[in-house]
């Protein structure tokens, strides 16, 4: 299981509201359960103003022609993110943006060996942001591929115990406070390292929902809806 694999955005009159943002060309519905591959709603800093977009998750770096990497592209992590092939070069442009959420998803294995997914919301933001940088990528018929990667870092003490499974086990997203949002998007290079942080488990909540959320097909609220581990029965398999 990729780590944050999965999460929940916002509208696109929710992120406006938050964000103080006008005139954004973009209409889109809350999305329950959000999956690599689609469209997601950013905020970044071009051409000396904010701007809302909806960019592909899972970054195809400018060197690609267009074509996504074999290899996952979702999350680059924290420890790699200046050097490695993939990130070094929007890193270093400093094409910075705002990946937006409400929640986001992680699975726990038991000591069943039952994974079971987890909700995670935050109790001082209602809409968020994963720090992440995007990049543009030409096909050679000319299109412009634009896409996003968020940031991973090492779990705080509450991601820790709830994120043990999987290639990559007690990590966490970077989430970014709200004073901190305006250094990630325009800061330097120096700025924007030093906002990369561990969240607050203070601020974070998390409890158990239905393996339903393990298919992308589905998408509704009722997702997250908590569940008791009694009343688990669904058997659908792990993406």
């Amino acid at each position: 299981m990729l780590m944050c694999g999965r999460y929940v955005s916002p509208d696109d009159a929710a992120i406006e509201r938050e964000f103080n943002l006008v005139h954004a060309e973009w209409k889109f519905p809350t999305n329950y359960n959000v999956a690599p591959t689609q469209q997601v709603p950013v905020i970044r800093y071009l051409d000396g103003a904010r701007q809302g977009i909806t960019l592909r998750w899972g970054l195809v770096p400018f060197f690609a022609k267009g074509e996504p990497p074999k290899y996952s592209t979702i999350n680059a992590r924290v420890e790699t993110v200046e050097t490695a092939a993939s990130f070094r070069g929007p890193w270093k442009r400093g094409q910075r943006c705002l990946q937006l959420a409400t929640a986001f998803y992680e699975w726990h294995l038991d000591n069943q060996g039952r994974k079971a997914p987890y909700y995670i919301h935050l109790n001082d933001q209602s809409i968020f942001a994963f720090a992440a940088l995007w990049d543009r990528s030409m096909k050679t018929d000319g299109t412009a591929i634009e896409s996003v990667v968020h940031i991973t870092m090492p779990a705080n003490e509450l991601m820790k115990d709830i994120h043990n499974t999987g290639s990559n086990p007690h990590r966490m997203p970077a989430i970014l406070r709200p004073e901190d949002q305006k250094a990630w998007l325009n800061g330097t290079d120096e700025d924007a390292r030093a906002v990369l942080r561990q969240y607050s488990a203070e601020h974070m909540v998390a409890y158990e929902v239905s393996t339903r959320v393990n298919s992308p097909k589905n998408n509704e609220e009722s997702l997250i809806a908590p569940v008791g581990r009694l009343s688990e029965s669904t058997d659908e398999a792990l993406p």
